[in-house]
């Protein structure tokens, strides 16, 4: 069994980890390419491309029309990183936040690519992030889990979500995360039943302990008391979960902060209270995942109302984790699976070259940000192209952004491991490097 512990002095304690499910355009949010609007039109030089594939939803095209964004950026704070004017608000914080430009990842579809970046594999069944985090540094709450969920109800229901994405994998199971729903039951099944008191209950998982006992000296199965952790972590949590999703305590500036949005159980600005309600109590990783990014079409009328259902909350976590004074030892992440296109994204019938339809996948390089926890505020790391087709310089791979993450923990991912199979897995397979540019 791992010795929960880290391998040296952590900077973060905790980590929200606000994903992006679809693909974020960075062309219209967080990579101004003014080279890219001004060759509007033109054809995707082949210099930049240099071959390399696109997805079958616009790889037909015999040209590659570029498409410049049709959002405007400007600098802002001290440190005068440019954000586009869909993301005001996150401006607002930049001096609190690294950008990380360079992006790049493997899987050009949905599916592999978020199954990537939660696990650090392309297939199904490895154990997320979220699962290795728990596993490695354990719970600073017994009330709560350590790996928390949070899907937003408010999103377009365009690419689905597995409960795979947050599973445990071969890791034992009570590292797993458990999602959080909107509503008067915000965990299923944690209430008794009707006629089941609490003494009851307590009675009934006294005898159930004795027996798991049994079995697990007979059967030598560590899954025996993964289970029983559970349910009585479930007991625990009969009283924990009301008292934490339960926000009438807060003051009328906090709404004002996050938007009124934010009073509507299950809206992504209400998830990101929540995360900080959950980061109070000390819950180690909490994930939030708000789809609708994935923009082949019409990205002009749909691109804008998604940054909005995102934007201020994002920022408001910033500063009121800033404004608590936890800023500094809570790593925040917010960023998708990869990002879109400099080319448009034309319909098979018909050229209107020109028109702004949408974007398609990108892997070769997009940007994530992020914030406290020991990384750079108002900071840049790496940047793409001219035409923000690939990343170019100081490049970021997927399995360097979970390294760098684990590092921040305080845990070496060369050294967290967990034998399965006849090997010892780690959350980075054999790759990954920590990002050191990064680093306050």
């Amino acid at each position: 069994t791992w010795p929960k512990g880290t391998h040296f002095p952590a900077k973060a304690k905790r980590v929200i980890y606000l994903f992006q499910a679809g693909g974020p355009s960075q062309l219209e949010t967080l990579d101004p390419k003014p080279l890219l609007r001004e060759k509007h039109t033109q054809p995707l030089p082949d210099s930049v491309r240099q071959g390399q594939r696109l997805t079958g939803m616009s790889g037909y095209q015999a040209t590659l029309p570029l498409a410049g964004s049709f959002a405007d950026f400007k600098k802002y704070g001290k440190s005068g990183v440019e954000y586009s004017d869909l993301l005001s608000h996150i401006g607002g914080v930049a001096d609190d936040v690294c950008v990380i430009r360079s992006m790049h990842t493997e899987a050009i579809n949905h599916d592999p690519a978020i199954t990537f970046f939660c696990s650090g594999n392309q297939v199904a069944g490895r154990p997320s992030m979220g699962a290795w985090a728990s596993y490695g540094l354990g719970s600073m709450n017994e009330n709560l889990p350590a790996f928390i969920v949070l899907v937003s109800q408010d999103s377009t229901k365009d690419q689905p979500l597995y409960s795979r994405l947050w599973g445990a994998g071969f890791l034992p199971s009570e590292h797993q995360g458990v999602q959080f729903k909107a509503g008067k039951e915000p965990v299923l099944f944690l209430t008794n039943p009707e006629g089941v008191s609490p003494h009851a209950r307590r009675g009934m998982l006294d005898t159930l302990g004795k027996l798991n006992a049994d079995q697990r000296a007979a059967e030598l199965d560590p899954e025996v008391d993964a289970r029983l952790a559970q349910a009585e972590m479930a007991y625990r949590m009969q009283t924990s979960v009301p008292d934490l999703t339960n926000v009438s305590d807060e003051p009328e500036s906090t709404f004002e902060l996050y938007g009124d949005d934010a009073r509507r159980p299950g809206s992504f600005a209400a998830n990101c209270l929540l995360a900080r309600r959950m980061a109070q109590r000390g819950v180690r990783f909490i994930q939030l995942f708000h789809r609708g990014w994935d923009q082949h079409i019409s990205i002009k009328n749909q691109l804008p109302k998604q940054c909005r259902d995102v934007d201020q909350a994002s920022a408001a976590l910033v500063q009121d984790l800033k404004r608590l004074g936890m800023l500094d030892d809570t790593l925040v992440v917010w960023g998708g699976e990869f990002g879109r296109t400099p080319v448009v994204e034309l319909p098979k019938a018909g050229s209107n070259k020109g028109v702004m339809k949408g974007r398609d996948h990108n892997h070769y390089g997009f940007t994530v940000w992020m914030a406290g926890g020991g990384v750079k505020g108002g900071h840049i790391h790496g940047a793409t192209d001219d035409f923000g087709f690939a990343a170019v310089k100081d490049k970021v791979h997927v399995h360097d952004l979970h390294a760098t993450i684990l590092h921040l923990l305080g845990m070496d991912h060369e050294r967290l491991t967990y034998r399965y199979s006849g090997r010892d897995f780690r959350p980075t397979d054999v790759h990954g490097k920590i990002v050191h540019g990064i680093l306050a």
